[in-house]
């Protein structure tokens, strides 16, 4: 029997009980926009996502969950103006548009990785699906929702009346809003859906259509996705609170009026991780990535400990101090599970495990109160009613749903490797487990170093030694011209090598 789950919808302004509308539960979350490093604001976003498929699954329900990465279409501005954020990124470093994604979107997923986000069942690319924006944008075409204007095809959202109504906008401050320039927009809501490629320059990123050369808008990117993978209506739709009054209401817009039907049951959102001086930004000086925390000491599960502390729908103020006795926090329940593992303890009673159990999935159950599931955990691991082995019962099937790996050594849980590659010997130390791939990478790269070195081609075993610091891997040479490769976070190499 399925548990009873309440989520807050955004939609409707209060808790309700899930039901999915299918056998399988359809879970649809707005994905990077792959220009730039995820700072730990946006991380904060996949933790709480994580922690709603989990509850589902934990629930007894089967879950279908699709993440999008945006490749192309993001402008700077959510006014549809300024330039791509793909091109401002390949414009930042030298690249090409094409490099600049398949560098971010790997390092977004090493990152989610090392903060045990359970992969998603697709992850859509944009670029992948540009046919599928098209036919929706020529739906609306023939059903007379949009414009042509100098720059793009436009939504016109005075075709469609229901607009405000998600968002709770003020049609009187919109109106106020006219007053500003808009360039040929009718309304100042509308939106762009396809926008035409500048004519005195070429975009990296541009494609034939019936309207002429161009590219897609953002956010008819998430409506052809989603429904690419997803039945429509959607059962959860998820992103950022950032996503409410622009991206989530635009989406809602186009799809309804293409489509004629509802585009998502529930709506899900996450508050943001805020510093002194406000939101977390990649446009501002205050951008904290998950590196910057490993260098600070601070583990990806210490943070996503961290994350715990507050509710997913209030702010949380982030702060290193914070981060750091969430990790010390992380390190002592390691440690008592590791007394409780060393003690043998294996009388069991269902029903004593089952106390605890049910006040963590309880408030699993309110809406993901991951404060009071925490303070559920601490109670069980220090009752005096339960046995070892019922606490160790316990603590198995609570961290299927807090992902923080706590039967892993509280300290360092280091392997150690030596390979013999091309007559060189490279011994590896390292903190958890390597990919096959990553091996094979580490291994080539530090034989091509000592290759280099031996016919004095110091500047590409330097180049090569710089790659290995850009992935958090310490190079030594030993006596008898072994090679140590340090690594203490493969997630981190994954996405860097």
């Amino acid at each position: 029997m399925k548990k009873e789950l309440y989520l807050y919808n955004t939609a409707t302004m209060r808790k309700e009980k899930f039901a999915p509308l299918r056998e399988q539960a359809g879970m649809y979350c707005c994905g990077p926009t792959v220009y730039n490093y995820a700072h730990i604001g946006n991380l904060r976003t996949y933790i709480f996502e994580d922690v709603l498929k989990r509850t589902l699954i934990a629930c007894g329900y089967d879950v279908k969950h699709v993440v999008n990465i945006t490749d192309v279409g993001h402008l700077v501005s959510d006014a549809d103006t300024g330039e791509d954020k793909m091109e401002t990124g390949a414009a930042r470093e030298g690249k090409s548009v094409w490099d600049i994604a398949e560098f971010y979107t790997k390092k977004f997923m090493a990152d989610i990785s090392s903060l045990n986000i359970l992969q998603p069942d697709v992850w859509p690319k944009a670029t992948d699906y540009i046919a599928q924006m098209i036919d929706i944008v020529k739906s609306l075409e023939e059903k007379g929702f949009t414009y042509t204007t100098g720059d793009g095809i436009y939504f016109d959202t005075a075709k469609f009346p229901q607009y405000c109504d998600f968002a709770r906008i003020d049609p009187e401050t919109l109106r106020a809003g006219e007053r500003v320039d808009m360039g040929d927009k009718r309304n100042v809501t509308d939106f762009a859906l396809w926008k035409f490629s500048p004519k005195d320059a070429k975009r990296q990123m541009e494609w034939d259509s019936p309207w002429g050369v161009g590219f897609p808008g953002w956010h008819i990117e998430c409506s052809a996705m989603s429904l690419a993978h997803l039945p429509q209506p959607l059962d959860i739709h998820c992103g950022g609170m950032d996503h409410i009054r622009v991206h989530h209401t635009n989406e809602i817009a186009q799809t309804e009026a293409a489509t004629g039907e509802k585009f998502a049951n529930f709506w899900l959102h996450g508050e943001f991780l805020v510093l002194d001086k406000g939101k977390m930004a990649k446009s501002g000086g205050n951008f904290v990535t998950l590196d910057t925390l490993r260098d600070k000491g601070v583990s990806p599960l210490g943070y996503r400990m961290f994350c715990y502390t507050a509710h997913y729908r209030s702010p949380l103020t982030f702060s290193f101090e914070g981060a750091a006795s969430a990790e010390h926090g992380l390190l002592n329940l390691r440690k008592i599970v590791s007394s409780l593992n060393k003690s043998g303890g294996t009388a069991v009673n269902a029903g004593n495990v089952n106390q605890p159990l049910k006040s963590f999935t309880d408030a699993l159950c309110d809406d993901l109160n991951m404060p009071r599931a925490m303070a559920a955990v601490w109670e069980g691991l220090r009752s005096d009613k339960l046995t070892d082995g019922e606490k160790l019962a316990f603590v198995t099937e609570a961290d299927k749903v807090l992902g923080l790996d706590l039967f892993a050594p509280a300290g360092n849980n280091r392997t150690e490797i030596t390979e013999e590659s091309e007559g060189y010997r490279i011994f590896l130390s390292i903190n958890g487990e390597l990919s096959p791939s990553l091996k094979a990478a580490i291994v080539s790269k530090a034989v091509l170093r000592k290759k280099s070195r031996a016919a004095k081609d110091f500047k590409t075993a330097d180049l090569i030694r710089g790659q290995f610091a850009a992935a958090g891997i310490a190079v030594k040479d030993l006596p008898g011209g072994v090679t140590e490769c340090v690594v203490d976070d493969p997630g981190r190499a994954e996405g860097a090598l």
